[in-house]
């Protein structure tokens, strides 16, 4: 067999929404199908407020600047994480602080974000890893505490809820991805959704060349008014088209992807001397829009396992090496391996494997048996 890590859900509903957006001859890239995705968005996450972006970088850069994030100030984030989410601070000239991370959510660690808390912080930027929520209460809590932005990069984690709330809805703003990976897909796009009409208003004016637009500037024959730098952060009315439909589904794709997810634990749980699955914590609601198992082992072991999955056609990868140690972040702050252990000691040990709504019974059964036998050489 072979097993890609990842295939993208679609239907003929999405070529069809697709295609009538080309067909329309004009508004390609600014037009209906954009409003409406926001206003989807928005309802689905149950703010007041989404705008999309044409990418999920695009839309943190869009929102260090909302927030007026800038020169001396520090944010508080993750070193297991993409790196856009500790790049999006140096964006605007401020600089990303790491603070370690937790293994039950692989999210920050509340207790280490307390401790990195300085006069020059600004905010607090958790992720919500692979599908589930952070530990978001907390942090919203020590947030408030030290009056302090709450962002949440919830790239990964569209759908997910703690209790009854949405990932995304308990800080001041937070951004969302819709690259092929994720849980909808627009192929690249992202938003910023938050309940602050300041922001929203910010936003509008740097994701379109600080353009006030009260009409299509395409279609338009009025003065265009522009008043602040801003940003071709646009995304398009194609994309936003796909966007639309994608999202009429999701409800089904986060089920299917539970269900499997849930199929694959069942298989697997008897390597439970070996490996630690994916799950919830009490009151979470994990979408797995990655399926990440923990090699107790440790680096070796799982670097092993991962060369003997791919020999046989199952494709896994490490999500995430630390930011930290890439080279770019040890030349620009000296950083050095050991100045997060338990950050760096979740990396060496995660390893994500398959998981998307397509995935067949057949093929669950030899990624498991697959792992199964690993173990038992």
């Amino acid at each position: 067999m072979k097993i890609p890590l990842f295939k993208i859900y679609s239907d003929n509903q999405d070529i069809k929404a697709i295609t009538e957006a080309i067909k329309a001859e004009r508004n390609w890239a600014i037009g209906p199908q954009v409003e409406q995705f926001e206003k989807k968005l928005a309802s689905y996450l149950g703010v007041k407020y989404a705008l999309v972006f044409n990418s999920g970088t695009s839309a943190l850069h869009g929102l260090m600047l909302a927030l007026g994030i800038g020169l001396g100030d520090e944010v508080i984030v993750p070193s297991f994480t993409f790196i856009a989410t500790a790049n999006a601070p140096i964006f605007v000239g401020a600089k990303p602080v790491f603070a370690e991370i937790e293994s039950k959510t692989f999210g920050l660690d509340p207790a280490d974000v307390e401790k990195k808390i300085t006069k020059k912080t600004k905010a607090i930027m958790p992720i919500h890893y692979g599908g589930s929520s952070c530990q978001i209460k907390a942090l919203k809590k020590i947030a408030q505490k030290h009056h302090l932005f709450l962002i949440e990069d919830a790239a990964e984690s569209l759908g997910a809820k703690v209790g009854k709330q949405k990932v995304g809805s308990f800080g001041q703003a937070a951004i969302l991805s819709f690259c092929q990976n994720k849980i909808i897909t627009t192929g690249e796009g992202g938003a910023v959704v938050t309940n602050s009409p300041k922001i929203y208003e910010w936003l509008k004016l740097i994701r379109s060349h600080g353009r006030r637009e009260k009409q299509n500037y395409f279609s338009s024959t009025q003065k265009a008014n522009y008043v602040s730098l801003g940003y071709n952060f646009r995304m398009s009315n194609i994309a936003a088209a796909l966007g639309v439909s994608q999202l009429q589904k999701i409800d089904k794709i986060i089920a299917q992807r539970r269900k499997n997810a849930a199929y694959l634990n069942k298989k697997l749980n008897i390597l439970e001397d070996k490996i630690v699955l994916p799950g919830s914590l009490k009151n979470y609601f994990h979408v797995f829009q990655m399926y990440t198992i923990m090699v107790k082992d440790g680096e070796k072991t799982r670097n092993n396992l991962k060369n003997y999955l791919e020999k046989n056609g199952i494709t896994a990868k490490i999500y995430f090496d630390p930011v930290h140690l890439s080279a770019f972040y040890r030349r620009k702050f000296a950083f050095q391996k050991g100045a997060l252990p338990i950050t760096e000691k979740i990396a060496q040990e995660a390893l994500s494997l398959p998981l998307y709504p397509g995935l067949t019974q057949k093929e669950m059964d030899y990624i498991a048996n697959n792992l199964i036998s690993f173990f038992r050489k």
